[in-house]
């Protein structure tokens, strides 16, 4: 596995998303990119309005090497439905179906075709690349904007001091659907992530992965910084990598002792206003969900 992964990380003469138009440094691009490094050519994606389908449908530079389609905000999932029975009835053998959808997308706008699709166990495999706020139409904050982030939307000033509402667990939903195959992963830990797909890509049934996948531009970060940012985010907590299969959960990194919260929220001018009380309520949120999440895995 470990040389299948090295491989499927290496830059190729037929990468399967190339050539597109993403900002430098784009976590939801290299998501993109490795997910159907794995899944290869004979894949029928979808994809939202967002930025992936953005990028990646400009004509003459489209950018993807396999069948892809935008759909409508809301309608992810309903069309990869429409697409697994399409080829359950043309008898086609060999074959992924795969969606990829932006936080909004997921969380907010899909949401209600998302757990229809998973209530009928369709076979496909959902990936949300979460960059944590409405990025292609102007850093407007979603349902998966954490606490405290700056965005359009949950401006700061003096009468306001970025998103007050938490970061729904849109892992923990799908879960209770009581769905596959879902996993939680990022673009930093490149080898886990495809594991995860690998993974995804043989169950029957629905999969659901939720990638963090950093923007420089909404999270006021340098572009050289992604990598750098999301593995920060896995170090002190507040991204958590795990499993859930069979109706067990799995916690896949535990670090030994969680890294400064406000070292990690310092590197990201969305983050640069919040102050020690602010840092205190994450911190604690970060604890609870993690005590959660060992109950759930069976762990002390």
């Amino acid at each position: 596995m470990a040389e299948a992964a090295r491989l499927k990380l290496a830059l190729s003469d037929d990468e399967p998303f190339l050539g597109h138009r993403a900002c430098a440094g784009c976590g939801g691009s290299l998501a993109v990119r490795l997910a159907l490094k794995v899944l290869g050519e004979r894949t029928f994606a979808v994809l939202p309005a967002g930025c992936m389908s953005a990028v990646g449908f400009l004509y003459p530079q489209l950018a993807f090497g396999c069948n892809a389609i935008i759909s409508t905000f809301a309608g992810t999932a309903s069309m990869m439905s429409g697409i697994a029975a399409a080829a359950r009835a043309l008898k086609l053998r060999d074959y992924h179906v795969v969606g990829f959808a932006g936080d909004g997308g997921t969380a907010d706008i899909g949401l209600q075709a998302l757990s229809g699709a998973i209530d009928r166990r369709e076979n496909f495999i959902y990936i949300c690349y979460d960059n944590e706020a409405y990025m292609n139409t102007g850093v407007q904050k979603s349902g998966l904007t954490p606490f405290g982030a700056r965005t359009t939307t949950s401006p700061v000033g003096p009468h306001a001091a970025g998103a007050r509402s938490r970061k729904k667990d849109i892992f923990e939903i799908v879960a209770a659907h009581g769905i596959d195959y879902a996993a939680t992963a990022s673009v930093a830990h490149a080898h886990d992530y495809i594991r995860k797909v690998e993974r995804a890509r043989t169950t029957v049934g629905t999969s659901f992965l939720h990638v963090l996948a950093p923007c420089p531009t909404g999270w006021g970060i340098e572009t050289s910084e992604t990598l750098e940012v999301a593995r920060g985010a896995v170090d002190c907590g507040l991204w958590v990598l795990a499993e859930y299969e069979a109706g067990r959960y799995r916690i896949n990194k535990t670090p030994r002792r969680f890294k400064p919260v406000a070292d990690h929220l310092a590197t990201q001018k969305r983050f640069a206003h919040l102050g020690k009380t602010d840092v205190a309520i994450i911190e604690k949120e970060r604890d609870g969900r993690w005590a959660r999440l060992r109950r759930l895995a069976g762990e002390r």
